[in-house]
C-alpha cells in the first residue's frame, strides 16, 4: 500500500470528523462541519498548505517558521496558515492536533462535546 502524501493524510483526519464534509470553493479543499470551515487545504505544484482556527494555540503556533496569520482578515479571528514547499515533511502529529482545535471551535458545542480529548 503507498505511503498517504500530507495532504491526502491530513484531509482523511479531517473528513473523519463527526459530520464533516467537504466542498471545494477557490480550487482548495475546505473541509466543514455543518457549514461552517474548519480546515481549509491546498496541495498543487507550489506545495501543501492548511489553515485552521487556533483560539487556544494561535501564539505558540505562529512561532514555527511555516505558520503565518490567515489572510483575509481571518488571521484577526485566531486563523493560521501553514505552508510547505514539495519535498517538505510537514510534522502530520502537530497538525492533526491542530485541525483538531479546529474542528471544536467551529463545530456547534454539543457535537464537539461528543468527542474524547486528545
Amino acid at each position: 500500500m503507498a505511503k498517504l502524501t500530507p495532504f491526502e493524510h491530513l484531509r482523511a483526519v479531517a473528513k473523519a470528523y463527526p459530520e464533516a464534509h467537504e466542498d471545494f470553493p477557490w480550487g482548495e479543499s475546505a473541509i466543514k462541519v455543518r457549514g461552517k470551515v474548519f480546515v481549509f487545504m491546498r496541495n498543487d505544484d507550489k506545495g501543501f498548505g492548511m489553515s485552521v482556527k487556533l483560539p487556544v494555540s494561535r501564539y505558540i503556533a505562529l512561532e514555527y517558521p511555516f505558520t503565518a496569520p490567515t489572510g483575509y482578515g481571518l488571521g484577526k479571528s485566531g486563523w493560521i496558515t501553514c505552508s510547505f514547499a514539495p519535498g517538505d515533511k510537514p510534522p502530520r502529529d502537530v497538525l492533526q492536533a491542530w485541525i483538531d482545535e479546529s474542528y471544536r471551535a467551529v463545530a456547534p458545542k454539543k457535537l464537539a462535546a461528543t468527542l474524547r480529548r486528545a
